[in-house]
């Protein structure tokens, strides 16, 4: 066993890591990327990830697979994005997030007539978009289309946020005008969260299929989603303030998609 110890922090293998966590360059050009955390990795491998390597700093870590190598402490420290993960990380096969991903044999977005789509253009904070993926993965929605990105998916602070949702959730990965199209196609309801020439969120029906689309804090929305949009949404601002954080928006606008679609459900069902 001890040929399959790593001791020291200048091991190829360790810098490989250190790498993968650091720079989205290298996630993307070799398809694989790192998660930390006994969760996470369960949740990971339970939604169809396949790990390529698991590093461990015990021998009696819970995840196992044939490539899993233990690792010293001092390793370990070198190794991991943030302290509190178990002393276990892994290394994981990306997946693919085209548009066309989402429309695979049983996925949720086909079998659900009235889907609940979050969209978000140019969001740039890994923690927020990593938020807004946790809100989706508890909300239900059946997929979130990241168009434009400023951001990867696999980046250690949207992993950690997410809290696993961004291997759970259905994700594309496409341009603005891409996702315009498809949703245009898949005659799905375009509500464009924007303070300019809106209507309070609650009084617009989220029980037909729906995309709800965000912009970025600072700049909002691009003219081409104003433009493409079925209807302009407002979160009334009662305040001194004009804005909240994205992620606590998204959350607001899903789970209102989530009472309206309960609601309906119950007046269905006492009749």
């Amino acid at each position: 066993m001890e040929e399959n110890i790593i001791t020291s922090v200048q091991n190829a293998r360790v810098k490989h890591v250190v790498a993968l966590q650091q720079k989205s360059s290298l996630r993307r050009e070799e398809g694989l990327f790192v998660v930390e955390g006994q969760r996470e990795i369960e949740h990971c491998v339970a939604c169809g990830y396949e790990l390529v390597e698991v590093y461990s700093r015990s021998e009696e870590c819970g995840v196992r697979s044939e490539n899993t190598t233990i690792i010293s402490p001092q390793v370990y420290e070198k190794m991991a994005y943030r302290g509190s993960t178990e002393g276990i990380i892994a290394v994981a096969k990306c997946k693919d997030h085209s548009l066309s991903s989402l429309l695979t044999p049983h996925s949720s977005l086909l079998e659900n007539k009235n889907p609940l789509i979050v969209v978000l253009e140019r969001v740039e904070k890994p923690g927020n978009l990593g938020a807004i993926l946790r809100t989706a993965e508890a909300a239900g929605v059946d997929a979130v289309i990241v168009c434009d990105p400023l951001t990867d998916l696999y980046n250690p602070n949207l992993i950690r946020a997410s809290i696993g949702g961004v291997f759970s959730v259905p994700t594309a990965v496409c341009t603005s005008e891409e996702c315009i199209a498809f949703l245009k196609a898949h005659q799905i309801n375009i509500l464009t969260a924007q303070l300019q020439d809106s209507y309070d969120y609650y009084d617009y029906d989220m029980t037909v299929g729906t995309a709800i689309v965000m912009g970025t804090e600072s700049t909002g929305l691009t003219q081409q989603w104003r433009e493409a949009a079925d209807a302009h949404i407002r979160i009334p601002m009662l305040g001194r303030l004009d804005s909240l954080n994205v992620s606590v928006s998204a959350a607001i606008l899903m789970y209102e998609a989530v009472r309206q679609r309960s609601e309906k459900i119950k007046v269905k069902s006492e009749k």
